[in-house]
This record gives C-alpha cells, structure tokens and sequence, in this order.
C-alpha cells in the first residue's frame, strides 16, 4: 500500500530553499564574438575545471534543450532555451545538474561597450537543494564565465574566427 505525504509534512522535513548567483565579465570582444563564444563554451567547447570535455550540447532556438550527451542515448538534460535575442540575451531553466526537486533560471545578458562586451549573468534556484549545489556553484560558473571569456579574447585575438 502506498502512503502520501501532505505537503505540510514534507515542507517540515526537506526544507524548500533559494539561492542567486550575479556575476559580471567585461570581454575584450565584440559582442558578436562573445555571443557565439557563449553559445559554444556552452557547447562543445565547454570544459570542467579538470579541463575534461564536458560533451554538452546546446541546440541555440527557443525550447531547444542544453544537455550532457553520454553517447548512446544516455546523458542528462540540464535545461530549455527560455528566450534566445542574439547577439544580447540568452535564458535557459531547468534541473541544470541537480537531478532531484528544483527549478533554475540562468539568465546571460551581454552589452556592448564600444569594441568590448559586458557580460551580466545571473542564476536563480529553488527547490531541495543540497549544500553541494547551493555552495558549489559559484565557483562552478565562474569557470564556465572565464572560459566564454577567453574564448571570445582568443577569436577576438584571431580576426573572430573561430579557434
């Protein structure tokens, strides 16, 4: 027999938390050259802090999903295409890493600053949130933002081709 627990119950014992994460990155790059340096850091050329390939896969349209692909049909979906404005915006929600109860919303706004961009990033999560996650992920981002930076200063270096 299966038992349901209220909601009232289940609020006492996993308490629902919050967490936001603002970061700011100024790129020597045109915005044209950081947008797609974000979209491919994203992408394929996303690596962790090992400096292992991260083998994600971002499909860059509204409703296409940002995934880790395992091969063989197996990986992990981290989140959705919110809202895609190139070469400004980007906004993916989703579990991101997190494969239990939570919502995120990670929101990437660039600006240009004459031959330089301004990257705005914020995360916001909800949900039962481990402490690993909760603590983990500023450190986690501010490596994938350095790497969207410097790829964008390394093509911006290059004439903006991509390298």
């Amino acid at each position: 027999m299966k038992t349901m627990t209220n909601a009232t119950e289940a609020t006492a014992t996993t308490p629902v938390e919050s967490f936001e994460i603002r970061n700011e990155v100024e790129i020597a790059a045109p915005i044209d050259v950081s947008f797609q340096a974000l979209l491919d850091e994203l992408g394929p050329e996303g690596r962790g802090p090992d400096d292992k390939p991260l083998s994600m896969k971002l499909e860059a349209w509204p409703g296409g999903r940002w995934y880790r692909d395992l091969g063989n049909n197996a990986g992990h979906l981290w989140a959705h295409v919110q809202v895609i404005k190139p070469p400004t915006l980007l906004e993916l929600y989703g579990p991101m890493p997190m494969s239990y109860p939570a919502l995120n919303h990670v929101q990437y706004r660039l600006k240009a600053e004459g031959g330089r961009t301004r990257l705005t990033f914020v995360h916001k999560a909800m949900g039962l949130l481990l402490p690993e996650h909760r603590d983990g992920m500023p450190e986690g981002w501010g490596h994938w933002l350095n790497g969207i930076r410097d790829l964008a200063e390394r093509r911006a270096r290059a004439g903006g081709a991509k390298k």
